[in-house]
């Protein structure tokens, strides 16, 4: 839950009077172009930012220490190191994220091409895409916070990977936020849509109801909405 949620760096405003409540189990697509605030968004819901004012809750919790024992945050910056292999990261990874499952990570890897002895450094940039999904998708967290989770994958294999990644690979009850600008390929997989324009809420809605009535689809209001 965000109640009149800002978020300032120095004179510029990045959030401006955000509220937004997200029902657990749903997947929610965290819409704007760049620029617009999602990524700040996400990071004061992971509990990485703080906000300037207003109120933050996660599971009823101001974020911290135990709300981060909840909720995976797959960041758009990769800050993997070259000379790990795949399967050295996730090992790494489930060190100081005991959640991991190296199970569903097995899965995640076959699923995605991706070898466990290869090193990080020889992957190209789609597969290191691959391989972040890998590594956020393979903890058991109650929310999961996904940042541009397509940057850098090749449009054919977009839609197939986040409707697997959905109906397949995702945990029962898990609520999955995205923020993507790429909006053709996720729209299908949306339950809620939460448009983002210069630090504010400038549609929300039930994407169905959304598609309903205004005659629209997603990628359309996206186009309409943050024109």
């Amino acid at each position: 839950m965000l109640e009149n949620l800002v978020k300032r760096y120095h004179l510029t405003k990045a959030l401006d009077g955000v509220n937004l409540s997200i029902d657990r189990g749903k997947v929610v697509g965290l819409l704007g172009p760049n620029g617009s605030g999602k990524t700040t968004l996400l990071k004061i819901v992971a509990g990485l930012r703080r906000p300037s004012r207003g109120q933050v809750r996660v599971f009823g919790m101001i974020p911290g220490p135990e709300t981060k024992k909840r909720v995976a945050f797959l960041p758009e910056v990769n800050t993997f190191y070259n000379w790990m292999t795949v399967d050295d990261l996730l090992e790494f990874v489930k060190s100081f994220h005991p959640d991991l499952d190296l199970e569903k990570a097995d899965s995640l890897k076959s699923f995605m091409n991706l070898k466990g002895e290869v090193k990080i450094g020889a992957l190209s940039k789609g597969q290191q895409a691959r391989l972040k999904l890998i590594v956020g998708l393979s903890r058991q967290a109650e929310l999961m916070l996904l940042d541009e989770p397509l940057a850098g994958i090749d449009p054919p294999s977009r839609a197939k990977i986040l409707h697997a990644l959905v109906g397949e690979f995702r945990q029962e009850g898990q609520t999955i936020v995205i923020s993507t600008h790429e909006v053709k390929e996720a729209e299908p997989i949306f339950d809620h849509v939460v448009f983002l324009r210069e630090g504010r809420i400038a549609l929300e809605g039930e994407a169905e109801t959304l598609r309903e009535e205004t005659g629209r689809s997603m990628e359309e209001l996206f186009e309409e909405v943050l024109a």
